[in-house]
């Protein structure tokens, strides 16, 4: 269910789920108001026959171990907690938790987990009637703690570490077996509803510009082609005035130098990004201006950092013509980097990138809705035309191929504004009725709103990615997301603010630096339902 402010979770539907499969579900449960915890057990239920030839017994519930995950709110800045972190929110002492929220009917049995007791807790430990309600406490942003089962985890909660250790991200544990946050409850689902060798990652990031600023630190400067996805972590500590658009630009201190974001899209099961230009035989360096074309040699440096797909559908891919359409295809393919897009002509252009992930069949699309002049034909190379009725088609057909995950790339929109056209919102609409699962934006140099739509996520823009666009503040920052599957089912959302240091060298920025990214996409996020 939609509700205004937030996208109804599926939580909720699992709930369900719990309940109508018989999976004991106790009958009443405690106002989220109650301070104390209530017995898991669920009463047993003698069925009588019309004429009975034996006379039915009671069948107890078995309990079940199943793996517990912090949650919290999907905007929570908090990255883990442990054992003395929840002992804290009970207290009342935890700076980051004002209260720790359970399911009623799990709440002794994760209690006991932690060897910790609510009946002193007052009003630091609130009970929920279903796990629905507890979902929609957390979106109300009043700092709670959730603890869940794992296989009730969904997207628009913000699961987090347990001390050093995930369920998720690419960074998580890969097996059950070395997750230590367990319970063993009465009423828990079959830890077959959760399995940790299932669960996947995509890396997804915004535009690639390999020209101009970027080119002069690759190779003018020698800094070669790996340096632009070697960046590290920083913060924001100030402001200096002013670039040649009288605007202010951060001034910033490196925090790590470690390749983090590197890691971050290698890590990844799929990693892709907009690839914001052609890679022709004969490529020429651009001091300034909206013509790019990019060194071929250059290519290796996506291909080092993981990155294994990227959109061609955009306003520059043909700024070398139509046989610089043609070489880059090739020298893609010569490295292994898979692209969708762009194609000898519209049929080929449309066909979407397909992996194989966990056993899962994933399609990759990519569509140009800004430079028609590029747009392939019947007998013609150029880019995927975005907004017809053949982009639905090709999603229905994506789908009835066998993917479980289509992502969509669209390249759409105005350049330098965070809110999305009307027009944008009704063909992402649209795409997700087809059958897209995410779509991720690009084109406005800018991070743009997120809405969510029938429990499907749309960022309408990430952000430049590696770029040099160094003469404004939100030119110079973006994001990249983590997002996390099990199976074919989207469970988590992860974004990561970045900034770009040296016109072209993505960084990730701390927390509190973070905020200004991610507060630029909840502002134009306010009137759209969202996470």
């Amino acid at each position: 269910m939609l509700r205004l402010s937030r996208t109804r979770s599926p939580l909720a539907l699992l709930a369900v789920v719990a309940i109508v499969g018989g999976c004991g579900a106790s009958p009443s449960s405690p106002s989220s108001s109650s301070a104390s915890p209530i017995s898991a057990a669920s009463p047993s239920v003698s069925i009588a026959l019309p004429t009975p030839l034996i006379t039915p017994q009671p069948t107890a519930t078995p309990p079940v171990t199943v793996p517990i995950v912090p949650v919290a709110d999907f905007r929570t800045t908090a990255t883990s907690v442990d054992q003395a972190g929840v002992a804290a929110i009970l207290a009342g002492t935890n700076k980051q938790f004002t209260a720790l929220e359970l399911v009623g009917s799990e709440a002794d049995a994760i209690l006991a987990a932690l060897n910790l007791s609510g009946s002193s807790a007052g009003s630091h430990l609130v009970l929920a009637p279903t796990l629905d309600a507890l979902d929609t406490d957390l979106d109300a942003g009043k700092s709670r703690l959730g603890l869940v089962q794992a296989s009730e985890v969904g997207p628009s909660v913000r699961a987090i570490n347990w001390g050093a250790k995930s369920l998720f991200g690419e960074n998580r544990v890969k097996s059950l077996a070395d997750w230590p946050l367990n319970a063993t409850l009465v009423t828990a689902a079959s830890t077959a509803d959760f399995d940790a060798s299932q669960t996947w990652t995509v890396a997804a990031a915004g535009d690639v510009n390999l020209d101009r600023g970027v080119y002069n630190e690759i190779h003018n400067l020698k800094k070669g082609p790996d340096y632009p996805f070697d960046g590290g972590s920083v913060s924001i500590t100030g402001h200096t005035c002013c670039t040649s658009f009288g605007w202010e630009v951060p001034k910033t201190k490196r925090l790590s130098s470690d390749p983090l974001v590197r890691n971050l899209m290698s890590g990844a099961d799929l990693a892709m990004v907009n690839l914001e230009g052609p890679a022709p035989v004969k490529s020429s360096y651009h001091t300034s201006g909206m013509l790019f074309t990019f060194n071929q040699a250059y290519l290796s440096g996506l291909k080092n950092a993981g990155i294994d797909v990227v959109s061609l559908a955009n306003n520059h891919v043909g700024n070398a013509g139509r046989q610089g359409m043609r070489e880059t295809t090739a020298a893609l393919d010569k490295i292994g980097i898979a692209h969708a897009g762009l194609g000898a002509n519209d049929t080929a252009a449309r066909a979407p990138a397909m992996f194989t992930i966990q056993g899962v069949r994933v399609a990759f699309l990519a569509y140009d809705a800004i430079a028609p002049s590029y747009w392939a034909g019947p007998n013609l190379e150029g880019s995927a035309k975005m907004a017809t009725d053949q982009t639905l088609s090709d999603i229905k057909a994506a789908k009835a191929a066998g993917a479980q995950v289509v992502i969509v790339y669209p390249h759409w929109g105005a350049e330098y504004h965070t809110t999305p056209t009307s027009s944008e919102r009704t063909w992402a609409h649209k795409m997700i009725d087809a059958g897209a699962d995410v779509i991720i934006g690009n084109h406005v140099h800018y991070v743009a709103a997120m809405e969510v739509y029938k429990g499907k996520p749309i960022w309408y823009a990430l952000g430049n990615f590696v770029f040099d666009q160094n003469w404004s503040e939100q030119t110079e920052e973006g994001l990249v997301l983590e997002l996390s599957f099990n199976g074919g089912k989207l469970v988590q959302a992860w974004m990561h603010p970045i900034l770009d240091l040296a016109n072209c060298q993505p960084n990730l920025l701390d927390a509190a630096s973070g905020k200004v990214v991610l507060n630029q996409l909840y502002t134009a996020s306010a009137k759209l339902p969202s996470w």
